[in-house]
């Protein structure tokens, strides 16, 4: 069996955010990026979200955009770019290579005393431009060689999705997208979404419904969220995908790990959202294949005592539906506005028979049988 994780961060979030301050112990989807145990490229991706900062351009098996970053905070630009990247890593072949060196990896080798040539410039003093030479081997064949020599069978015969945010509706992008290749359209996907939110004029199919190769769908939604723009996405899931649904007092933010009193800025108090969240996310990876470090391993009795504690302030996450990401704010004080597919609806109208539990997003009483669909 070859199984492949790939961990999608949300908007404006890299791979390195497992040290983010704002993030009292890691944003989530980047540290459980570092705690996997397998081999990078081979069997797991961390895959940087829109706008944070083309960081990982060089290494893609696309050609990038190069896409402004507030045009990919606002919009997403350069989510469709992830999402090839990753099918293509999938596959173990890229389409793209970066074989010229630019000018900070030309310094960076140079620096490390290197032998590579010195760079060539031309045109005139006033408007001279620079040829820093070739990249040899490109980053994209030294990962195609660590695709081919650990990854068993070369094709993923079972495919692991988590993402939060914008990478949530990543999630949602690829596996539709592995649903209409005619090479991975029989891998098995699984997924682990913590609010996914396409933002404003995101609605189109391949964002809000999934097909069949969804085998299972686990996602947390963050209750207290009320940022215009923010409106989560519970896509339409087709005839015999295993869904459970489950709420989170708190915002957006504070479902990853963000445990300030305005799940914005810093500071350690509403924890326990995020250790919830967290540690059902590895329970999840665990059961589909994935080897984690650092796992929170929690027992029923803790996530009981997390429970209370959420309940014991929970005034402090209805303060939180003031707040707002974007100045502005939508739905109601008591619901938050969802995406139901393509329906819009209130948070706690998304239930019934699909789910399980079948109170989906409507739920409110928690117990030692809550959680027992994920176990």
């Amino acid at each position: 069996m070859s199984v492949f994780t790939a961990y999608f961060c949300g908007t404006g979030s890299h791979r390195f955010d497992d040290a983010n301050p704002n993030f009292w112990n890691g944003e989530l989807v980047s540290t459980l990026a570092c705690n996997d145990q397998g081999r990078e490229f081979a069997h797991w991706i961390a895959v940087d979200g829109p706008g944070s900062g083309n960081l990982q351009d060089d290494q893609l098996f696309v050609e990038p955009g190069g896409y402004f970053n507030w045009s990919g905070q606002l919009f997403g630009r350069g989510w469709e770019e992830n999402v090839n990247h990753v099918l293509r890593v999938i596959k173990g072949q890229s389409s793209w290579q970066r074989t010229r060196l630019n000018e900070e990896e030309y310094q960076r080798l140079k620096s490390a005393g290197v032998p590579i040539p010195d760079a060539t410039s031309s045109a005139s003093w006033f408007w001279r431009t620079y040829d820093y030479g070739e990249r040899h081997p490109a980053p994209q064949e030294l990962q195609e060689q660590v695709i081919n020599l650990f990854r068993k069978p070369r094709l993923p015969t079972q495919v692991n999705l988590v993402g939060w945010s914008r990478g949530g509706i990543s999630c949602h992008m690829l596996a539709n997208a592995m649903a209409q290749d005619p090479e991975l359209q029989g891998v098995p996907v699984n997924i682990f979404a913590i609010d996914p939110v396409p933002g404003v004029g995101n609605l189109q199919s391949e964002r809000v419904s999934l097909a069949s190769n969804v085998r299972e769908y686990v996602g947390f939604y963050s209750r207290d969220e009320r940022s215009r723009g923010f409106a989560c996405v519970v896509p339409s899931f087709a005839p015999g995908t295993r869904v459970c649904l489950y709420p989170m007092p708190g915002r957006h933010a504070t479902l990853v790990g963000n445990a300030s009193v305005d799940g914005a800025g810093d500071g350690k108090v509403l924890v326990e959202p995020g250790l919830i969240v967290r540690h059902f996310a590895e329970v999840c990876l665990a059961r589909w294949g994935v080897q984690l470090d650092q796992c929170l391993g929690l027992d029923d009795s803790q996530l009981m005592a997390h429970h209370l504690a959420m309940a014991d302030a929970e005034d402090r996450y209805q303060a939180m539906r003031s707040e707002s990401y974007t100045v502005l704010t939508e739905g109601e004080m008591d619901d938050r506005l969802v995406h139901c597919g393509e329906a819009r609806t209130n948070f706690s109208k998304v239930c019934g028979e699909g789910y399980d539990p079948r109170e989906g997003l409507g739920l409110q009483r928690w117990d030692a049988t809550t959680y027992k669909p994920l176990c």
